[in-house]
Parts: C-alpha cells; sequence; structure tokens
C-alpha cells in the first residue's frame, strides 16, 4: 500500500473521528452543564441533574447496537460506506439537539425527544470507531500498523479541544443570552458544518485493500458465511470478553474530564469555567502527545508497550491528586496534564492492537462489539461509581486512585491473555 494513500485514509479516519468525538464531548458538557435547566422541570433541580446525566449515558447503552449493525454492514458491504453512514447519522442527530424545543415550551416532549436523539448518537458512534480503526489500519504500511490506527484515536483529543473551545466561550455568556437568546445552541449547530466537511473527507476514500482480497477470495471459494455477528459468537467469544477487558482502561479518560469537572467542583469549590479552561489545555497536551507516544509504541511490542503504558498511568494517580489539591487552575493543568501523557500512549495503541486479535470477515463486527460493549458497562459504571465515591469521601482520594488503578489491572491482564493467541497479520 503506498503511504500517501495511507496517509490519505489516517487524515480522515482523523477528521471523521474529531467530528464524532466533538458530537460526543459538547453532548457531554452539555449534559454536566445546561440540559438540566433546559430539558426537565425547573422547580425541581435533582430531577433536572438526574435526568441530563441519564440522557448521557443511555448513548452508551445504544453503541453496542450501533456495533452490530455497522459492524454487519462494515463486514459485509464494506468499510467505507459504514463510516459515511455512521458519519451522516451522528451529524444529523447532534445538530437536531440544536433545533429541540425546551421543557419551557414543550414539555415532556423536549426530554423524549432529546433521549430518542441521543440514542441514535450512540448507535453512530457505536459503528464510526471500529470502521475508522480498520480504514486506518488496513491501509497502512507494515511495520507502522500501530501509528497509523492511532490516527482514528487521535480524533478523541482534537474533538474535545474543539468541544471545550466552544463551551468555555458560551459558559461565560449572561445568562440571559446563554438561555433567553438560545446561544446554548451554537456548539449543536456548528456540527452541521463540520459534518459537510467530514463528509467530503470520507467520500473520496478508496475501500480497505484487506477487505477487497477477502471479498476475492469469499467469490472464488463460494462460500455462504453466516452473519458476523454469529460467527463472533461462534468462533471468537473467548476473544471477544478479553477484548472487552483490554478495553477497560480506554474509559478511564471520565477521569481525566468528567469526574475532574466534579472533584474540583463539589471538593475544591473552584468555578466551572475555571476548570474547563484547565481541560482546555490538557485536551491540548493529549492532542499533541498521543501520536507521538503511538509512533514510539513501533519500536516494541505493542502488548508490552500497551502494559507499559498502563502502569504508567496507574502511578500517575498517585501524583495527580497532591497537585490538583493545590486548588490552582495550573495545578490542574500540570496535575491533569500528567496522567493524560500517561494514559495517552495505551489511548492510542489500544485499538490498532485488537484489530488484529479477529480475522477480517468478523472484524468490524467483534472489534465494536469488543469495544462498545466496554462502553455500555464500563462507560456508563466509571462515572457513576467515580462519582459516589468523590460524595462518599470528599477529600479522601484514596478510593478513587485505587478504582483507577483496579481498571488498569484488569486491562493488564487481558492484554497479557490476548497476546498468548495468535493475530491476524495482512
Amino acid at each position: 500500500m503506498a503511504h500517501s494513500s495511507a496517509k490519505k485514509v489516517a487524515f480522515a479516519a482523523f477528521i471523521g473521528t474529531t467530528i464524532e468525538w466533538y458530537d460526543f464531548y459538547i453532548y457531554a458538557l452539555a449534559s454536566v452543564l445546561i440540559f438540566s435547566q433546559l430539558f426537565f422541570p425547573a422547580d425541581n433541580e435533582f430531577i433536572g441533574i438526574l435526568g441530563s446525566f441519564a440522557t448521557f449515558a443511555i448513548g452508551f447503552l445504544a453503541r453496542p447496537l450501533g456495533a452490530i449493525i455497522f459492524g454487519h454492514i462494515g463486514d459485509r458491504l464494506g468499510r467505507k460506506k459504514s463510516l459515511i453512514i455512521t458519519l451522516m447519522l451522528m451529524g444529523i442527530a447532534t445538530t437536531s439537539v440544536g433545533l429541540l424545543p425546551t421543557f419551557a415550551t414543550a414539555g415532556i416532549v423536549a426530554p423524549i425527544l432529546l433521549v430518542l436523539l441521543r440514542i441514535l448518537q450512540g448507535i453512530a458512534v457505536g459503528g464510526e470507531w471500529g470502521g475508522a480503526v480498520l480504514m486506518a489500519t488496513e491501509h497502512a504500511p507494515k511495520g507502522f500498523k500501530n501509528f497509523f490506527s492511532s490516527f482514528a484515536q487521535w480524533g478523541s483529543p482534537a474533538g474535545n479541544v474543539l468541544a471545550l473551545l466552544v463551551f468555555s466561550y458560551i459558559m461565560r455568556l449572561p445568562q440571559d443570552l446563554l438561555f433567553d437568546a438560545q446561544y446554548w445552541r451554537i456548539p449543536f449547530l456548528i456540527s452541521f458544518v463540520l459534518l459537510i466537511i467530514g463528509f467530503i473527507a470520507r467520500i473520496t476514500l478508496t475501500e480497505s485493500p484487506v477487505f477487497i482480497e477477502s471479498e476475492k477470495q469469499l467469490s472464488a471459494v463460494k462460500l455462504r458465511e453466516s452473519a458476523p455477528l454469529i460467527q463472533v459468537i461462534k468462533q471468537a467469544l473467548p476473544l471477544l470478553i478479553l477484548a472487552i477487558g483490554a478495553n477497560i482502561l480506554s474509559f478511564s479518560g471520565i477521569f481525566s474530564n468528567t469526574l475532574m469537572i466534579g472533584y474540583t467542583t463539589l471538593v475544591l469549590h473552584v468555578e466551572k469555567h475555571v476548570i474547563l479552561d484547565a481541560l482546555f489545555w490538557v485536551a491540548i497536551v493529549h492532542f499533541i502527545t498521543q501520536p507521538f507516544m503511538a509512533y514510539f509504541s513501533e519500536l516494541m511490542k505493542a502488548a508490552h508497550f500497551l502494559i507499559l503504558s498502563a502502569i504508567l498511568a496507574m502511578l500517575s494517580m498517585f501524583v495527580l491528586f497532591p497537585i490538583i489539591n493545590n486548588g490552582t487552575q495550573n495545578s490542574f493543568i500540570i496535575g491533569i496534564s500528567i496522567l493524560v501523557i500517561c494514559y495517552s500512549g495505551f489511548y492510542g495503541v489500544i485499538a490498532g492492537y485488537l484489530s488484529h486479535v479477529f480475522p477480517v470477515r468478523i472484524r468490524y463486527t467483534a472489534l465494536s462489539i469488543s469495544y462498545q460493549g466496554c462502553a455500555a458497562i464500563f462507560g456508563s459504571l466509571i462515572p457513576m461509581i467515580g462519582g459516589y465515591l468523590i460524595y462518599t469521601y470528599q477529600t479522601v482520594w484514596y478510593p478513587l486512585a485505587l478504582f483507577y488503578c483496579t481498571l488498569g489491572i484488569v486491562s493488564i491482564i487481558c492484554i497479557y491473555l490476548l497476546n498468548r493467541v495468535n493475530h491476524f497479520e495482512e
């Protein structure tokens, strides 16, 4: 595969996942910061907060459905077709959130519509990640598989930077502009512009050469296959379970954003805009660091690099809290950045590593379910358990650090076991 073609695909994967994650992060930030006041009864703050977080969690629960639907499309009709559909679905759903009526004007209809759009977002993200990773990996030249696959993962910090940049602006607006003049809609409406950019980037791509070759071989033997999901369950269920476990630390990124907002505002009593500004600079650090970490990973076995990164991330938790407890914006930037630098190596490489655990014909489905199944279980549980620990122990941060380490240990064990099986290399 020519390097120029591989670079084009990697760039398109980066652009597409940046847009997908921008959409994801603006919803996450809105759930924490403003949705309780917009889509739920104004006279009951508890119901509003609970409801906004519930709609956020529903998106995680919808992801496995997207993994199954678009995994089937990607394994049978092609990676490119699946990726174009997921991008369109995500962009339209997010833009539509910016057009919704609020509870004050539509009553119970408003949160119902919000939930439906959140489900569509979850389905889109569920199908997006696996396809973006595979397009980048299967086009990549030999010896650079992890590096090129990391471009799909690179979209996460890039989307986070964009989302935080927009929200840092709108959260400084006076309340009458934010809510009465409806400036809160701006982050969601911007998604339509990004959707057009992403569509142009993806429509010009060539299909995965690995997928094309697999199709030729299948046609030559005229083999009738069962659905990819059935094949995954019959042929690769133990690998799928281990892949879900290996992915757990990928979702510990929730610690560096959502839980840090909760910890700094609830325990350290800082203003929301202070931690949002700090997280913006942390996202910049993540964005800069991740490709270098992924490039460096090519110097050793991917499994060894992942285990080393996980250990460093676990140790960084015991540096993070003593620093951020100083309560200043600079301490937040430094402390959380240390965690993110250690974690970025794991996050950047895990996708490419797991893509070679499964055979080509079921790879999109298996890879997507492993990640999105983990998202549905742990992506929703981690903020709930972490929030409980913050609320219960307040300034005693050791339980939260030990919880993070538990997640890391599970991932390390699963990666160690996966490394003992044969991987599929093209």
